[in-house]
């Protein structure tokens, strides 16, 4: 029986609520409403923080896949007295175009564990497989077998062979893979 949407989301919230998460201590900083009416951007938010330790939280539930903007996040001021824990992501360059990898919850910190980059290479897409030697280059098309960033080592179906091989993802989108 499929699940709809909207029961997924409701589990996977309720599934966080109970799982947890550490609570933000913290006050909405008041540059935040100053700089969403005067338009500021994300940069000018992070480097114009008021003294003592700003973070940004999520204001809504953001889901699992789902990418993050800046829109979705707070900036708010540390209680005086509380610090933030090691290993969360808090500034805007952390953050911004993140693809949340669990359910992340209004109010709370986000875990860098909880966020990855955006797959630059989808699962099933074909892409060009480059072997480079000194003066030699051998290039083939493969099928990826896993989705991956750029610098992640993936696998890849050679299309002609058959081959499984396992390369690194390029900034380009293609794999440089090595001798085996």
């Amino acid at each position: 029986m499929p699940i709809s949407r909207s029961a997924f989301r409701r589990a996977a919230l309720t599934l966080a609520l109970v799982a947890g998460g550490m609570p933000a201590f913290a006050q909405e900083s008041t540059s935040q409403s100053a700089s969403q009416s005067t338009g500021q951007s994300a940069n000018q938010i992070a480097t114009n923080q008021p003294a003592g330790e700003v973070v940004l939280i999520p204001n809504r539930v953001i889901y699992p896949g789902e990418t993050i903007e800046l829109a979705a996040l707070k900036q708010v001021t540390l209680i005086t007295g509380k610090h933030k824990p090691d290993a969360v992501a808090t500034r805007s360059e952390e953050l911004q175009g993140k693809i949340a990898k669990r359910t992340l919850l209004p109010g709370r910190y986000i875990p860098s564990a909880a966020i990855r980059e955006a797959w630059l290479v989808e699962q099933g897409a074909a892409v060009q497989v480059f072997f480079v030697a000194g003066g030699l280059t051998i290039t083939a098309t493969a099928v990826t077998l896993q989705p991956g960033s750029a610098g992640d080592f993936i696998k890849v179906r050679n299309s002609d062979s058959g081959k499984i091989l396992s390369g690194t993802v390029m900034a380009d989108g293609t794999i440089q893979v090595g001798a085996s």
